[in-house]
């Protein structure tokens, strides 16, 4: 596994964390600041620009009953300075899938996108072997 694509999951974990946490300035700090971002949640329309992505995540884990959601089977593909993970987000007893946006902003990798919606996926499928892993 190459280092960049350890740093994509290790970001793409910070992630999962502030929200598991339901830690706003730990969201805050994961997002670009440089580079456009947008976020798709489950149901929402698509919402874009830094300010707008920052209040629906603030609207999410400031509300009164925010979801419990883990990551399984995330997967890193790094393209160059870009950089994208596939995963699936457990939330209660069904699943969504989840692409995950990073580009590497400051010498870190900074989400730039999310994205989550429905899937077929009924019981959690094997974990990949990170040796297997794309890198392009």
């Amino acid at each position: 596994m190459t280092a960049n694509r350890e740093a994509v999951l290790f970001a793409n974990d910070a992630f999962y964390s502030a929200f598991a946490e339901r830690d706003m300035a730990a969201m805050e700090e994961l997002w670009a600041t440089e580079a456009p971002v947008a976020v798709i949640h489950p149901g929402w329309h698509a919402l874009t620009g830094r300010e707008e992505v920052m209040e629906s995540w603030k609207a999410i884990l400031e509300g009164l009953n925010p979801p419990n959601i883990t990551c399984h089977a995330a997967s890193a593909h790094v393209c160059g300075e870009v950089a994208y993970v596939l995963c699936y987000e457990q939330v209660g007893g069904g699943f969504l899938v989840a692409t995950n946006l990073f580009a590497c902003e400051g010498g870190a990798w900074r989400m730039i996108h999310h994205q989550a919606g429905p899937t077929s996926l009924t019981e959690l499928p094997e974990e990949e072997d990170p040796a297997s892993a794309a890198v392009h």
